[in-house]
């Protein structure tokens, strides 16, 4: 307690709970649970960010790839852009079946972009397209030979990822 000007009583958050929860049963449990619903979604949100930067670091993997075997050294900065951008799309193809800008231009109301979106499957499908891209793109294979194999490798991964999911939630 402090008195005078900006004086009052304060009290620490958690005593004030204790004092809420011994007045109020109701409040008790409406406390505990909404404690539990936000624990649920910390957790929800932590697996998809973990996935999410997983996703960002396999990505690494990938650039290094384009830069040592599909970048020549005369092209001018515009160029080199152009050719990242054509082989993160071989990716959104193959997994989301449309490229960054015609899912911009069918979204031009969310921020971000498509693998913001993405769900906790897509992520991990996607973290292992850009490692096997980055394979590919090594053994020289060309896009489309790449495009057909990933969308494959996207199509066989979906299915057992989404199985996988329906499954541990029946349980």
């Amino acid at each position: 307690a402090k008195a005078g000007r900006y004086g009052g009583t304060y009290a620490h958050k958690d005593i004030a709970f204790e004092f809420g929860m011994w007045i109020s049963a109701e409040f008790k449990i409406y406390l505990i649970k909404e404690f539990q619903r936000l624990k649920e979604e910390e957790q929800k949100q932590l697996g998809w960010d973990i996935r999410r930067n997983l996703t960002k670091l396999n990505y690494k993997i990938h650039t290094d790839a384009i830069k040592q075997n599909l970048i020549p050294k005369e092209l001018t900065p515009a160029q080199i852009n152009f050719v990242y951008a054509s082989e993160a799309d071989i990716l959104n193809v193959a997994l989301f079946g449309m490229t960054a800008k015609e899912w911009r231009e069918s979204n031009p109301r969310l921020d971000g972009n498509i693998r913001d979106y993405a769900d906790v499957n897509q992520l991990v499908c996607l973290a292992n397209m850009e490692s096997l891209n980055a394979h590919f793109i090594e053994e020289k294979l060309s896009q489309s030979v790449r495009l057909q194999k990933l969308n494959q490798l996207a199509i066989n991964q979906m299915r057992i990822l989404n199985t996988n999911i329906k499954q541990l939630e029946r349980k």
